[in-house]
């Protein structure tokens, strides 16, 4: 049930919504119970055969919990940790690993048919904060049906935010539509559900147009040319920020809905003037998990130099390597960790770094690193990288519009989060968005429906 679709913005949302009201109106002890309810029919209704995985996986790290709690010995957090990253490596790289071993001398394994569950990279990571900080004594003791909410949360169980316990747990206990802003809450959430589906439908889509024939040409062995191969890969680069930004907007405003405020993951990305100002912006708590929970535990910059590029390295591999099971995006997290690596030495060395010239090194590094990340193959990345630089024909046609628009947008506009609270509650506002709304309502009939592209993370 895509949020860009109309089963789930005519059925489950306001059905959800409504029965959310009624029992935070007059059942207010039920209110935990019906959003975990909400949130597995939402996820059963992809393949409710996947459905037996997330109630499974909730009820046994919920258990680890509680004999932790009752004999708190370190083996049994580990314990469950590795068998969390198992089961997430079995659905999510036995494919890889199976080919990987393929290209040893020989080797000819089957290559195994597994589906990928949605979201099985989210509600594992999820486990895994909770539990780490479980056992360092930070985390403290949830009931089931809390703890069940925690990690299914309808809406950021798919593709996050990557949400800390400590971030929304203590939010349960209040009652929502009783705030005094409740009603300002409400339309703020509707207006953040209505941007995400403008940058989604409006931007991120039309680019999908821009990028998607070019990269299959170029894995069909065609000749790719210059301008063709420098607007697929500028069209990715804000097709990938609108379409994951726009859900991540989505989010928020549909978890604000429901009385929830999760935290926000983008913070105007494309104006960072440095690698690490990046990470600080893009994917936020992707960044602290990777930081908090990798990065430290490698040694961070604690035991010097080397230590730190090291940590570094590895951290943005295995992150790399989170995003999908495929040697181009390990090249991608590599290349991030290099470029990482080089702006600490820079630093440690007293340099220079213009505000001007930073932005257009660290912009010009996000864009080519994007190649890694699409590209299916190695050969298809080199195909695009070799027209980038000029080592093919210059072609013409190149399309432009949706590009610049987009650029617009994303380099001068605010966040989404900081625009809706900037506005003032005027009536003339709200006929806008319900403007909007209905326009997107008759784009999403008029034109196929995409996948949100980290779906597939």
């Amino acid at each position: 049930m895509l949020f860009n679709s109309f089963p789930f913005l005519f059925a489950f949302l306001p059905t959800a919504f409504v029965l959310h009201w009624l029992v935070e109106r007059f059942r207010p002890s039920w209110r935990v119970g019906v959003l975990v309810l909400l949130s597995l029919v939402f996820y059963g209704y992809w393949d409710w055969r996947l459905l037996p995985l997330l109630v499974i996986s909730i009820g046994l790290n919920w258990l680890v919990a509680e004999l932790f709690h009752k004999s708190p010995r370190g083996a049994l957090i580990a314990g469950a940790i590795v068998v969390n990253l198992i089961v997430l490596a079995i659905f999510k790289y036995a494919v890889f690993t199976v080919e990987a071993l393929n290209l040893l001398p020989g080797i000819d394994l089957a290559r195994p048919s597994i589906a990928l569950p949605l979201g099985i990279s989210f509600f594992t990571f999820h486990h895994i904060m909770y539990l780490t900080d479980l056992k360092a004594g930070r985390a403290p003791r949830f009931g089931f049906l809390d703890y069940a909410f925690y990690i299914s949360f309808f809406p950021q169980v798919l593709a996050g935010p990557l949400v800390r316990w400590s971030e929304v747990m203590h939010q349960l206990g209040e009652r929502p539509y009783l705030r005094p802003d409740a009603a300002e809450r409400i339309g703020r959430g509707l207006m953040l559900l209505v941007i995400g589906l403008s940058k989604k439908v409006f931007v991120g889509d039309p680019l999908a147009d821009y990028v998607n024939p070019v990269f299959a040409a170029a894995a069909a062995g065609k000749a790719i040319t210059v301008a063709e191969a420098w607007q697929a890969t500028l069209g990715f680069t804000f097709q990938i920020y609108f379409d994951f930004s726009g859900y991540t907007d989505m989010a928020l405003g549909l978890a604000l809905l429901f009385g929830i405020v999760l935290p926000q993951n983008f913070d105007t990305p494309y104006r960072a003037t440095s690698l690490q100002d990046f990470w600080r912006r893009w994917h936020m708590t992707l960044s602290r998990f990777l930081r908090d929970y990798l990065y430290v535990a490698m040694g961070g910059n604690r035991h010097g130099l080397s230590v730190q590029l090291l940590a570094l390295f590895a951290t943005m591999a295995l992150g790399g390597l989170w995003h999908g099971a495929g040697w181009t995006f390990v090249a991608w997290g590599v290349a991030h960790g290099i470029g990482l690596g080089i702006g600490v030495l820079w630093r440690r060395a007293g340099l220079p770094m213009p505000v001007l010239l930073g932005w257009a090194l660290t912009f010009l590094f996000v864009v080519l690193t994007w190649v890694l990340f699409r590209a299916e193959t190695f050969d298809v990345a080199v195909t695009i990288f070799k027209a980038l630089f000029g080592f093919a024909e210059m072609g013409g046609g190149f399309k432009w519009r949706s590009i610049v628009l987009a650029a617009a947008i994303a380099m001068i506009g605010p966040t989404a989060w900081a625009f809706v609270h900037r506005l003032p509650p005027w009536r003339s506002i709200a006929i806008a968005f319900a403007v909007v709304f209905v326009i997107v309502l008759f784009k999403i009939g008029d034109d196929a429906n995409y996948e949100f592209i980290y779906f597939q993370f």
